[in-house]
């Protein structure tokens, strides 16, 4: 049997995770953007400085994106000074990313704008909302584990 009833776009699930997620990269966007950085960098700084990676790879699997594109991120951020790259000691062709003090100056300056658009999203929501909407997020992706990349 087919299901004759129109679809509601305002009605579905996906239309409003996808209102939700603009709004807030929306507001980061205009944030970063006074550093001169994105989104994209923005998690590799943070992928690098606060979760101490520094294999390409891991980069790419934390920030969800494919390697291709993470090459191309870090060689711009090394352009910009906010990482160094360097070669691994027992395989030249493994790379390494560092932090450098730009990109040290970079995360503590873009913190508070992260920090704010969370408050900013979290103050819509009744006390322990928060959680129960993370918790179901994750529950939507299915494997919590999954990078997103690969969704």
């Amino acid at each position: 049997m087919t299901d004759t009833m129109p679809y509601r776009l305002h009605k579905s699930l996906g239309y409003h995770l996808s209102v939700a997620a603009r709004l807030q990269e929306r507001r980061l966007d205009e944030q970063l953007r006074t550093l001169g950085l994105t989104r994209t960098t923005w998690c590799i700084l943070l992928a690098v400085g606060n979760e101490g990676l520094s294999q390409p790879s891991d980069i790419a699997d934390f920030v969800g994106i494919d390697r291709t594109a993470t090459s191309r991120a870090l060689r711009a951020m090394e352009d910009d000074g906010l990482l160094a790259r360097s070669s691994g000691t027992d395989d030249r062709r493994t790379r390494r990313v560092a932090l450098t003090a730009r990109g040290s100056r970079a995360i503590q300056t873009a913190t508070p704008f992260a920090r704010e658009n969370a408050a900013i999203m979290a103050a819509q929501l009744d006390p322990g909302e928060e959680d129960e909407l993370k918790r179901l997020l994750t529950k939507l992706r299915g494997d919590a584990g999954t990078p997103l990349k690969t969704l």
